[in-house]
C-alpha cells in the first residue's frame, strides 16, 4: 500500500449550496485510537471507488466507466477487484462483470458474465489461487420450474431465476475459464406434486432446498436473492447469505464439477448438498415463525483468523419485517462445526446454535435501521466495524456496544452516499519474507501468423529488507504460440537488488485474423500463494497482404464512378498498404 501521508487528499467541500449547511458537520470522522486503518468502499451511485483514512481523508480513488454491482474487494499490492454493473437488467444487486484495477487505474482484467440467461450479481470473492468466486442468476422458464415441482400458482411471470456460484480462472485481459460451479437447481426437494421431479419429505432432507419455499417478486423472478459470498480456506467451504430465505448456507468447494452437481463426494462426502444452514428453520420444516432469527440479512462472513471469535459467523441482520420492530443488528453465531469441517445436526431438530453468541443493536434499537443492504467486519482488537449502508454511515463499536468511532460518507454527494459494503484495511505491515512484484505488460498487434515478436517486463522483491526471493516464470497457462523467456528464473533476489528485466519472445500462432490473450505467471518458488500475472495480448491482422489486390480492384471500381486525383489515389493506396502490411 502506498504511504498514506504522500497520497492524502482532503475531502472537497460539497459545492451544492443547499447541502453546505446541512451536511458539513457529517463529514467529520470521530476518530479514536482503535480505528487506525483505512476503509475501502464503492458508493452505489458513483463510478469511483475510494480509500479513506480514519479521519475521513481520501487516500486514493479509482475511476471506472461502470457503477459497482455491488462490492469492491482489496487484493493487496495496491490492487482492487471491483464488480461492475454492465446494464440495468435484473433485480437489485445486478452486476454482469468484474474488473481488476491497479493503483494507477489500469484495468488488467475485465470479465463479463451477463449472457445466455446468466447474470452475476451482488458479491465476489478472490480465492488464494487467483481465481474468483461469483454469485449469479440463471434463467429458467415457467415450464422448467413447474417440472421440478414448483407450485404453478406461485409463479406470476414467465421466468424463474435461481442462483448459482461460479469460480473463474483469469486466462487473458478479457477472458476467463469457469473451472468450478455449483447450482441450487441441482439440490432441490418438493412435496407439492408426486408426479414431478424432486418429490420427497422436505423435513427429512435439510441438505436440500425446498423449491416451493419463498415468495417471488412477479416483476423480478428472483427466487433466492443471494447477496454475499465468503470462503473458508481451512475447510475449503463457501458461505452464502440467502436473503429471501432469511438463512445462511455453507457448501463444499472441494468437490469436482460432477460432485458439485450431485449428493456425494468432496471432503464432506455430501457433494453439493448443503452442509449447514441457519437463521430460519421454517425453510426446511424444522421450526415455526417464532424461530426465525434473520430478517433480510446481508454480508455473512467467517470471522478472520487472529480476531476474537475466529471461525464464528458474523451477519448484518437488516431487520426487514422483524416482528419485534424495524431495526437492524449485527449478530454472531458459533456454528456446530468440528475440526474436520463437519456440522452437527441432531436428528429431527434444527441446526444449532439456539441463539446468537453476541449481538449489537442501538439504544433504542429502532434508531439504527438499514433495511436493504449493509455489512460488518470484526477487527483484531475485538471491536466491530459496521456499515449502515443506506445512511452511508460507518462506525466502530466495542464488544459492549459502545461507539468509539464514526464517519458519515459524503461521496459522491450527501444525497447519494449509500454504500453496499465496506472493507477495513489494517495498517500495513511488511510481509514476513520475500514478495513477488511485477510491472509491465506484453501487447502486440498487427502480427503476421508465424512472426516472432519481442517484449519485456520487470520482476522485483518487495518483501522484508535482505529477504531472498527465488522466482520462476510459468507460461503453462498460455496454450498458444512458442514462448521464450530470458531469464526464466532467478535465485536470491533481494529488495536491495532492484528490478530484474525479463526479455520475452513469442512466435505467433499460424491462425490469421485472430486475437490471443492470457497471462504469464511469475511465481515465488517457495510460496505458491505469492505470484504476479503479466497480461498478454497478441493480435494477428484482420486483413493481410493477400487482400490488397482485391481492395485495389474495389477501389478502382469506386474511382470509375467517383474520379479522384492521382495524388489522392496514391495517398489512399499508401494508407491501405501501411495499415495492412504483413512484411
Amino acid at each position: 500500500m502506498r504511504n498514506t501521508s504522500l497520497h492524502r487528499i482532503i475531502i472537497l467541500t460539497v459545492t451544492v449550496v443547499c447541502f453546505d449547511v446541512i451536511f458539513t458537520s457529517l463529514s467529520v470522522a470521530h476518530e479514536m485510537p482503535s480505528m487506525n486503518g483505512q476503509i475501502l468502499f464503492a458508493p452505489m451511485d458513483s463510478q469511483t471507488t475510494y480509500l479513506i483514512d480514519s479521519s475521513g481523508n481520501v487516500v486514493h480513488s479509482w475511476s471506472s466507466n461502470y457503477f459497482p454491482g455491488e462490492v469492491v474487494r482489496w487484493l493487496g499490492d495496491d490492487t482492487i477487484l471491483r464488480t461492475i454493473k454492465v446494464g440495468m437488467s435484473g433485480s437489485g444487486g445486478a452486476g454482469g462483470g468484474v474488473q481488476k484495477m491497479l493503483w494507477d487505474g489500469t484495468v488488467t482484467w475485465e470479465y463479463r458474465y451477463n449472457t445466455n440467461g446468466y447474470l452475476s450479481h451482488h458479491d465476489i470473492f478472490p480465492l488464494p489461487n487467483g481465481n474468483v468466486l461469483m454469485i449469479a442468476w440463471e434463467t429458467k422458464t415457467r415450464t422448467e420450474a413447474i417440472e421440478v415441482g414448483r407450485n404453478p400458482d406461485t409463479i406470476s411471470g414467465i421466468t424463474f431465476m435461481p442462483d448459482h456460484v461460479i469460480e473463474v480462472k483469469p486466462t487473458g485481459p478479457t477472458s476467463g475459464d469457469i473451472v468450478w460451479e455449483w447450482h441450487v437447481w441441482d439440490h432441490l426437494i418438493q412435496d407439492y406434486d408426486s408426479s414431478k421431479e424432486n418429490y420427497g419429505v422436505v423435513a427429512d432432507h435439510p441438505e436440500l432446498i425446498d423449491i416451493n419455499y419463498g415468495v417471488i417478486d412477479p416483476f423480478l423472478s428472483d427466487w433466492l436473492h443471494t447477496n454475499s459470498i465468503d470462503y473458508n480456506e481451512q475447510f475449503d467451504q463457501i458461505l452464502l447469505s440467502v436473503h429471501n430465505f432469511n438463512e445462511v448456507w455453507v457448501i463444499d468447494h472441494s468437490t469436482t464439477l460432477a460432485e458439485a452437481a450431485g449428493h456425494t463426494g468432496g471432503h464432506s462426502g455430501k457433494g453439493g448438498d448443503l452442509l449447514y444452514r441457519w437463521g430460519n428453520p421454517q425453510a426446511y420444516r424444522a421450526g415455526g415463525a417464532s424461530d426465525d432469527k434473520f430478517f433480510g440479512q446481508h454480508d455473512a462472513t467467517w470471522i478472520k483468523a487472529g480476531c476474537p471469535g475466529e471461525g464464528d459467523i458474523l451477519v448484518f441482520n437488516n431487520g426487514l419485517n422483524r416482528p419485534a420492530g424495524m431495526y437492524s443488528s449485527v449478530d454472531e453465531i458459533v456454528p456446530p462445526v468440528d475440526a474436520n469441517g463437519s456440522y452437527y445436526l441432531a436428528p429431527g431438530s434444527a441446526y444449532g446454535p439456539e441463539d446468537f453468541t453476541w449481538s449489537y443493536a442501538a439504544n433504542p434499537p429502532t434508531s439504527f435501521y438499514s433495511g436493504l443492504f449493509s455489512g460488518a467486519q470484526r477487527l483484531s482488537d475485538g471491536n466491530t466495524l459496521i456499515c449502515n449502508g443506506e445512511a452511508g454511515r460507518f462506525f466502530e463499536v466495542t464488544p459492549d456496544g459502545t461507539t468509539v468511532w464514526e464517519y458519515t460518507n459524503l461521496l459522491p454527494n450527501p444525497a447519494m452516499n449509500n454504500v453496499f459494503k465496506i472493507v477495513y484495511l489494517p495498517p500495513e505491515e511488511p510481509p514476513e519474507g520475500p514478495n513477488v512484484d511485477c510491472s509491465g505488460s506484453l501487447s502486440w498487434s498487427n502480427v503476421r501468423p508465424g512472426q516472432k515478436v519481442n517484449g519485456s517486463f520487470q520482476v522485483q522483491n518487495i518483501g522484508l529488507s535482505h529477504s531472498m526471493l527465488n522466482w520462476t516464470v510459468d507460461p503453462s497457462s498460455l496454450d498458444w504460440g512458442t514462448w521464450s523467456c530470458i531469464p526464466t528464473s532467478g535465485e536470491n533476489l533481494t529488495p536491495e537488488d532492484g528490478s530484474i528485466t525479463v526479455n520475452v519472445s513469442v512466435i505467433a500462432p499460424n491462425e490469421k485474423n485472430s486475437l490471443f490473450e492470457g497471462f504469464l505467471r511469475v511465481q515465488n518458488k517457495n510460496d505458491p500463494n505469492d505470484f504476479e500475472d503479466i497480461p498478454v495480448h497478441l493480435k494477428t491482422p484482420y486483413i493481410n497482404a493477400d487482400s490488397f489486390p482485391f481492395l485495389q480492384h474495389l477501389f478502382s471500381q469506386f474511382l470509375q464512378r467517383h474520379p479522384l486525383s492521382g495524388e489522392i489515389w496514391n495517398l489512399c493506396s499508401c494508407i491501405i498498404r501501411a495499415t495492412f502490411r504483413t512484411a
